[in-house]
């Protein structure tokens, strides 16, 4: 079992940056596909992007690709998303997801993930 807890969003001006962390806690981090999603309040939940938890491919959604970049630190038990270039409709909560060895062809499908954090606000003002 993974337990995932969020932290870094806040509020950011149109063309600034965040960096958002996922701390999970568990032994087997190393074996995780990890995601990150996002709802905007009426929207349904969306993918952002994701890495597999062997080649560290990732995958990002139309609008995150070259802005939004992904990492893990399997050492720290910790994973990333560094958005730069925000703009207003990145308006969010943003949460980070878990699904033991999941393969990418079915990275953005949300009801394939196990574990989900408790989600962080993500502000970009215009």
């Amino acid at each position: 079992q993974v337990q995932l807890v969020e932290s870094g969003g806040g509020l950011a001006q149109a063309g600034g940056s965040l960096r958002l962390s996922c701390a999970a806690a568990g032994r087997t981090f190393n074996q995780y596909t990890m995601a990150w999603f996002r709802q905007a309040p009426g929207k349904a939940r969306e993918f952002v992007a994701a890495i597999s938890y062997n080649t560290g491919y990732t995958d990002y959604g139309d609008f995150a690709a070259g802005r939004f970049t992904t990492s893990r630190d399997n050492a720290k038990n910790t994973f990333y998303l560094q958005m730069d270039r925000l703009k207003p409709e990145d308006t969010a909560v943003y949460y980070c997801a878990g699904k033991a060895r999941l393969r990418a062809a079915i990275f953005k499908n949300v009801e394939h993930y196990d574990y989900w954090g408790q989600g962080t606000q993500v502000t970009v003002s215009s």
